[in-house]
């Protein structure tokens, strides 16, 4: 798998995932502090030319630097349940496949502190250079699920105690009166098509973000950003 980018690259590393750097014949005191961390864990960087670089990055804007990284840890949704401390707050995605979106959103769920992500393996986005650089290096710390059909993971996390809300824009409860404290997980749909008709039975409330003015919805990842922070609010509201 190859990732570009100082950040991504940086949170690679930092994760112990990094197998070999490839680098520019020239960078910048980011990139040499890179290098320093780089040589502290043992992980091999090699001077290549820039077209090497452009290439291996498919001319995505790679800061000087591509790694090629270990392939993600293989969660599952037990795993992402039982491993959490405290209640689970979990995030699925019905169909995301735009990569900057899909990284936009690890990028949201790392900072909100959720306890793991659950994805459909196909129909969706790669894990792959794009996503990361959108996730500003967020995907080398999120815990990750794939699964083969989101409407039978929600009923898997049904079974493990887990609360599924679904964000749509025809829910009539807002998002800010269901209760996040308890162990839940927020699903959303993938860019223009929301949920899945199947997905969106399989939840067990519905809810939609108010909107106020003339744009009838939000990015996918601000969406998140919405929903999970409220939840981490009433978290926080909740601690002695």
């Amino acid at each position: 798998m190859i990732i570009y980018g100082i950040n991504p690259v940086l949170e690679a590393l930092r994760a112990g995932r990094v197998k070999e750097l490839r680098v520019g014949q020239r960078g910048d005191s980011r990139l040499a502090d890179l290098l320093a961390i780089a040589r502290q864990r043992g992980v091999r960087a090699r001077r290549v030319p820039a077209e090497t670089l452009d290439r291996d990055a498919r001319h995505g804007v790679h800061q000087g630097v591509v790694a090629e990284i270990d392939a993600p840890p293989d969660y599952s949704i037990e795993d992402l349940v039982t491993e959490a401390e405290g209640a689970p707050l979990l995030l699925v995605l019905d169909g995301i496949e735009d990569p900057h979106n899909l990284g936009a959103v690890l990028r949201t769920a790392d900072a909100a502190g959720v306890h793991g992500v659950v994805r459909q393996s196909r129909r969706s986005a790669a894990l792959g250079g794009a996503a990361a650089k959108a996730s500003a290096g967020a995907v080398a710390h999120v815990r990750i699920a794939e699964v083969v059909n989101i409407a039978r993971a929600l009923d898997e996390l049904k079974q493990a105690g887990v609360w599924t809300v679904g964000l749509t824009a025809e829910a009539e409860t807002p998002y800010y009166a269901i209760d996040f404290t308890s162990p839940s997980a927020i699903v959303l749909g993938a860019e223009g098509s929301g949920l899945r008709r199947l997905v969106r039975e399989r939840c067990d409330y519905l809810a939609a973000i108010p909107m106020q003015g003339h744009v009838g919805s939000l990015n996918v990842s601000v969406a998140a950003g919405v929903v999970l922070f409220e939840a981490v609010r009433q978290r926080t509201a909740r601690m002695p």
